[in-house]
């Protein structure tokens, strides 16, 4: 079977043409290799490393102290397949926050210590909007770690996939808050736990159930870590979900800006649903004009369903095959932004979780992202990502400032 070359080149960023529309394709990790199909099929099929099924469960650390005990038992397994399951895949993290704005880290007196880890939070933020979700990733075997566990369970989140390393700090990141409420970021990961997840502690029970697999790229940086993230995929894919990718653009955590861009394409393709913000849009593909629909259309896959792009107060533009457009925000005094991407997200995905068809009917499409708008616009209301996330009802009762 032929591989599907590019035939344009943009500053080392491939576009190649498939179908009808013509999209963006980097270097693909060795992992993984895309087959052309037939003009009826899309453009690429992922290839990857069978995983074995037969992975043994993993069991919590027997702790007696600190958060030990209110974790000791974690969520039971679920016992039949939830039409609904959102499970997410990647980091949980502290991050701390200062409790004045405009400061440089040096300078802030304070910060406050709030959980987070883009993909944790969109695994709560839907279950705060009554959704059901799960979270697979790791922490370490310290009191950051089981507090974390117990932040999940307090959520009612599924946390049995969850896994505990005794030889890994679990992750810490400093947040600068500007005044305006934009973040710059400070990680302490030398290695962190969520960075040496391996592929035979992933729980594919979970996996295999999840109705849609949500994953950011951080976990794409270095090994272990990207192999296991790879077979959540595949298995995932395997099972029938539907896979959404936020990229999360930590350029600090990457080695380089290039192999930032390689890093977050390699998965492209493979993803139904992806959200992206304007600056992930400029960096992607090398500093063009990110409000322009043709550039992002460049973007769009033959098997994607769904492209967003959030643009923070101004709401967000949505590109689907058959129809595009924009959701209008709404204003709100912001006080810190973190998190508010990661709930906008699981402000669609608890949606589309329930009513698939929403990907096919603008007008349905439409108002679920008027209520991802006000997920976000909530959240940056408050300091941290899961203390903001919002309820549904306090969604429903802002969605009545739409014009």
């Amino acid at each position: 079977m032929a591989v599907y070359s590019s035939n344009l080149s943009f500053n080392g960023v491939h576009f190649c043409r498939g179908d009808s529309h013509s999209f963006l394709l980097n270097n693909f990790s060795a992992s993984a290799s895309f087959p052309a199909k037939n003009s009826t099929g899309s453009c690429f099929s992922s290839c990857f490393s069978l995983i074995s099924r037969e992975t043994p469960a993993f069991l919590l650390p027997q702790r007696t102290k600190g958060y030990a005990r209110a974790v000791a038992k974690v969520t039971d397994v679920l016992e039949s397949k939830d039409s609904s399951l959102v499970v997410s895949f990647g980091e949980l993290l502290i991050d701390f926050v200062p409790t004045i704005n405009g400061l440089s880290l040096a300078e802030a007196p304070a910060f406050k210590k709030a959980p987070g880890g883009a993909p944790a939070n969109v695994a709560v933020g839907i279950a705060r909007l009554g959704g059901s979700s799960a979270f697979i990733g790791k922490v370490g075997d310290d009191e950051f770690g089981y507090m974390l566990a117990d932040i999940l369970k307090q959520n009612k989140v599924n946390n049995k996939g969850l896994r505990f390393d005794p030889g890994a700090r679990t992750a810490l990141a400093f947040v600068t808050l500007r005044s305006d409420g934009e973040r710059e970021f400070m990680f302490y990961r030398n290695p962190s736990a969520d960075m040496l997840l391996e592929e035979s502690e992933l729980d594919l029970d979970i996996i295999t159930q999840a109705r849609i697999l949500h994953y950011g790229s951080i976990s794409l940086i270095s090994e272990p870590s990207k192999s296991a993230h790879i077979a959540a995929i595949k298995a995932a894919k395997n099972a029938g979900a539907l896979l959404s990718y936020d990229p999360n653009l930590r350029l600090p955590l990457w080695p380089s800006a290039e192999s930032a861009r390689e890093g977050i394409f390699s998965i492209w393709d493979t993803a139904d649903i992806i959200k992206t913000s304007e600056e992930e849009i400029a960096f992607l593909t090398d500093g063009q004009d990110p409000y322009d629909d043709s550039m992002v259309r460049k973007l769009f896959c033959p098997n994607h369903k769904l492209l967003l792009v959030t643009e923070g107060p101004n709401g967000c533009r949505y590109f689907t095959k058959e129809f595009s457009g924009r959701v209008n925000g709404l204003s709100v005094e912001a006080i810190d932004t973190t998190g508010a991407g990661d709930a906008f997200v699981a402000g669609i995905l608890s949606q589309l979780a329930t009513d698939i068809s929403i990907l096919k009917e603008e007008d349905k499409l439409r108002e679920a992202l008027k209520f991802a708008n006000a997920c976000g616009a909530i959240t940056v209301t408050e300091r941290g990502a899961i203390p903001a996330l919002p309820t549904r009802q306090a969604v429903l009762d802002k969605l009545t400032q739409y014009d």
